[in-house]
């Protein structure tokens, strides 16, 4: 609830006319609305939170909420040094993908009575999945297609939002800072930024990062207590798949 939530409010400061291929909610029936029931799923978030009766668990996910809300100011008050940062971005990235994924990865081995080192391998386990996750979404909005995404590519460049596949051919044309000034208000300079993109490695790159971090949120899962019920061994072995399948997708 809490992800759906975000994602409704995301449309609204995004003026997104789409999602996953359909008319998003904002687009179907007004901002106010999106707001509304962006704000009815948090609220009910927090309900069936509160019926845990588990405090750490409620600071967990409220500090995910936190979180959320930090990460989407941040895309929204950048400095001209900061839209630049790789540190900047992942911190970002953090805040608004992969904290929601930790620490709920985290709450639930809290919840089923582990170890608080056996909760922090889940905890790392649930961040680099969502560090992967989002680094293979940035590469897709340069790489695919409005069909495949369900939502209009080259958005976020559109949108004036610098991701890891521009920051690397950055550090590979140090003058492409100049078109990163200059915004990309005027279609023309986003033109400029994908011709240097496309002389760089800047998407190969970003695809070997998120590689780093699915690998890493592999070895959380290789790293936790052996136990050799079938159902334990199913569900690893789906996790550690999912770490892959993060790192394919197409879309």
């Amino acid at each position: 609830m809490i992800h759906v939530a975000s994602l409704l409010h995301d449309d609204v400061l995004d003026d997104a006319d789409t999602r996953r291929g359909i008319g998003s909610l904002n687009f179907m029936m007004g901002n106010k609305l999106a707001v509304l029931a962006g704000d009815f799923l948090l609220s009910r978030a927090c309900v069936a939170l509160a019926s845990l009766k588990n405090t750490e668990v409620v600071s967990l996910l409220a500090t995910v909420v936190e979180h959320l809300v930090t990460g989407e100011t941040m895309q929204m008050t950048t400095t001209s040094e900061q839209r630049c940062s790789m540190e900047y971005y992942m911190q970002k990235t953090y805040y608004k993908t992969a904290s929601l994924i930790s620490n709920s990865c985290k709450a639930i081995a809290l919840l089923a009575g582990q170890t608080a080192e056996v909760s922090m391998m889940a905890f790392e386990y649930g961040k680099n999945l969502g560090l992967a996750y989002q680094l293979i979404d940035d590469v897709l909005d340069f790489t695919g297609t409005s069909t495949s995404l369900g939502k209009g590519s080259l958005s976020d460049i559109r949108h004036g939002i610098i991701t890891a596949p521009i920051l690397y051919a950055l550090e590979e044309f140090p003058e492409l800072r100049v078109v990163v000034d200059q915004g990309f208000d005027n279609p023309a300079n986003v033109n400029r930024a994908l011709e240097y993109l496309r002389k760089s490695h800047g998407i190969q790159r970003t695809r070997d990062l998120a590689r780093k971090h699915a690998n890493l949120a592999s070895v959380a899962i290789d790293s936790l207590p052996q136990n050799d019920e079938e159902d334990v061994q199913r569900s690893r072995r789906a996790l550690a798949e999912l770490t892959q399948r993060v790192i394919t997708r197409t879309k």
